[in-house]
This record gives structure tokens, sequence and C-alpha cells, in this order.
């Protein structure tokens, strides 16, 4: 079971046909426009309610200040076997702040990426936290926990091409082809990638910098590599779109 605070997260849950435990209000949700759609839909979907007496949201909710409306739903982690492996997918090694990791699974969605691997000691994909800062994108794709040897063994299986990201020392990630069949593995805040879990990848690969900062936020390293990806997809796609001049 996990928790949904507010009523974006609620909405895209039953939008997406996740399975709702249980809605709980407080006593402000009721007479707020603004939340009379989720309420309506989860009560139409048959989702039990629960009237909450007045503070008790605030000693329940996860967020400093609370939306008047959460619901308890059961999560399906997926195995790996639900990832094709054939566009590009993240795995996330030993990430462990929520909001990186939800901001991941967020620009994953948008990009159009295959999955989002856990692994190592990473934050749990659905704690409320790292839920609130995905707004809904992990209900679009694939989110897996596993052991990065066996992410990674998979991903060969498929024949994919794994790379480590590497603060300096890789190939520019522009450079790198990935767009089909390939895996990028991203360390966490403060320390990145360990040796052995570098010597486990094909190959490494870095954002290039032209000023004076020593790295980039685990979002926004992991959000670039997701937008290149689908940058080279889409070109690709034009191309091959494109009528020929010459002749056969």
């Amino acid at each position: 079971m996990c928790v949904l605070e507010g009523p974006d997260l609620v909405e895209e849950a039953l939008e997406t046909g996740q399975e709702l435990e249980a809605l709980y209000l407080a006593a402000s949700a009721s007479n707020d426009p603004r939340f009379g759609a989720a309420v309506t839909r989860a009560l139409s979907a048959g989702v039990r309610s629960f009237a909450l007496a007045p503070g008790v949201m605030e000693k329940v909710a996860d967020a400093t200040t609370p939306q008047p409306i959460l619901a308890t739903m059961r999560f399906h982690v997926g195995p790996l076997a639900d990832v094709d492996f054939r566009g590009c997918s993240l795995i996330l090694h030993d990430v462990r702040d929520p909001g990186n990791a939800g901001t991941v699974i967020r620009s994953a969605d948008a990009a159009g990426a295959d999955a989002v691997i856990f692994t190592g000691h990473s934050v749990d994909p659905f704690s409320p936290k790292t839920l609130r800062a995905t707004a809904g994108s992990i209900f679009h794709l694939p989110v897996v926990v596993a052991e990065l040897t066996d992410a990674l063994t998979q991903a060969r299986t498929a024949g994919a091409r794994t790379w480590a990201a590497i603060v300096r020392g890789g190939r520019p990630f522009g450079d790198v082809a990935l767009a089909e069949s390939s895996v990028v593995v991203i360390g966490n805040e403060s320390e990145g990638l360990d040796d052995n879990a570098v010597a486990l990848c094909d190959e490494r690969l870095s954002i290039p910098m032209s000023g004076r900062s020593e790295s980039l936020n685990v979002g926004v390293a992991a959000s670039l590599i997701l937008f290149e990806a689908m940058r080279q997809r889409e070109g690709t796609a034009r191309q091959s779109g494109r009528p020929s001049l010459g002749g056969s």
C-alpha cells in the first residue's frame, strides 16, 4: 500500500486504472470545489470514503501543509520482464533523494523512456514525497525495483548497450547513440557511481560542462540524457520518413 496526497495524484491514479483502497477527506474538502471532481470520481468507482475529524489530516499526511484529500492505493512494482529495452531506459543506483527520484520519473515519462529502474539503496519510488514529485507520471511507465546486476544482465540479453554516467572522462552524451536499446546508470547525489557499478557497464558517458560547477543535480543530469535520447529518436524518425529524391 502507498499514500496519494492531493486531488491531482488521486485523479491520475483513477484515470490510469489504479486500485484505490480508500479515500480520506478533511472537513474542508467537502466545501471546496477544487476537490469535487476527484471525490466524485473516486466515489463513482466504488472507493470507500472516510471523513476525518479536524486536525487529523495534519497529523497523518506527509506534507507539511497537506491538502484535504488523500487516498491509499495498492501499488504494483513491475518486474524486469515489463521492460523491453528497445528504447532508452534509466537505472537510478543508490539515489536517495525522493525529489530527485520523482523528477527523473516525470522526465522519463515526458521524454518517452522505456522505464525507470531503482537499484541499490535507492529511495522507495512509492514513498509520499517521491509520488508527489512524479506529478502522476509514475502511473505512465514501468517503474521497477531490482538488483543492479540483474537489470544490466536483462538489458544485455535484450540487446541493449549499458552506459555509466560519470562526471568527467566519459564520451560526450550527445555523441552516444541513446535512441534505441540503451540503458544509462546514474549514481547518487553526493558520490555518483562507485567503481564497481561503473565496471559493470559497457561504456561511460559524461555531460560536458564549461562552467565551474563540479557536477549536476541528479534530476537535471538524468533529464538532459533522457531528452537527448528523445531528440535522437525523433530525428531518426524524421529522416526515415523523408522522401528520397534519388532514382532507384
